[in-house]
């Protein structure tokens, strides 16, 4: 376990849940240059370690498990503290937004346990849909974060966040289609 953890990808996945509360306290403290700053340089460590894993042949069921955590981890804490009224920020992720994308969240983590419990099946990829919400999120929170450096507040920002929870909910139903399909296969072969 200790050699899993000690590979620079996995460091470097560590390194960016290290990050988080340090951007939620730059937040806080209103530090929203550095905040943005902070949450793109969470953006590059996360391909950095994808890349590293597969350049050093260092690829580790560690690593397999800690990327996605992290990812999930900042996503959800992003989307939580930019829907903060009290930090009265000049652009806020709506409310219905974050709990639509944090519903969505643990909607799919507690029906993967139940598929996991009564088929066995281990494996669940990723759907492109999935990685389209999960894009559509990352773009929705960095302009936020962007424009509240910025300190502007574009209109059209507004329309970007029902087509953010749109794809989110299409992505969350087609994974209950998948879903599906497997517990009706059954267990998974031994």
């Amino acid at each position: 376990m200790t050699s899993q953890l000690l590979t620079p990808a996995n460091q470097i996945t560590i390194l960016r849940m290290a990050f988080i509360p340090v951007f939620v306290n730059l937040l806080l403290y209103n530090q929203l240059g550095w905040a943005f700053f902070v949450f793109l340089l969470a953006g590059v460590t996360d391909g950095l370690d994808g890349l590293m894993a597969r350049w050093l042949q260092q690829k580790t069921s560690l690593g397999a498990l800690l990327d996605p955590i992290a990812d999930k981890l900042l996503l959800t804490t992003a989307f939580v503290v930019l829907s903060i009224k009290d930090l009265e920020l000049p652009n806020l992720i709506p409310l219905w937004l974050t709990i639509l994308v944090l519903s969505r969240d643990v909607f799919l983590i507690v029906s993967t346990l139940i598929i996991l419990l009564m088929t066995g099946h281990r494996n669940f990829p990723p759907s492109i849909y999935g990685k389209a919400a999960t894009l559509i999120q990352i773009v929705t929170l960095t302009l936020v974060l962007l424009f509240n450096y910025l300190e502007t507040v574009p209109q059209w920002l507004w329309v970007l966040y029902p087509v953010t929870g749109a794809i989110t909910v299409f992505s969350g139903l087609h994974y209950i289609y998948r879903g599906k399909r497997m517990v009706s296969e059954g267990p998974a072969p031994a």
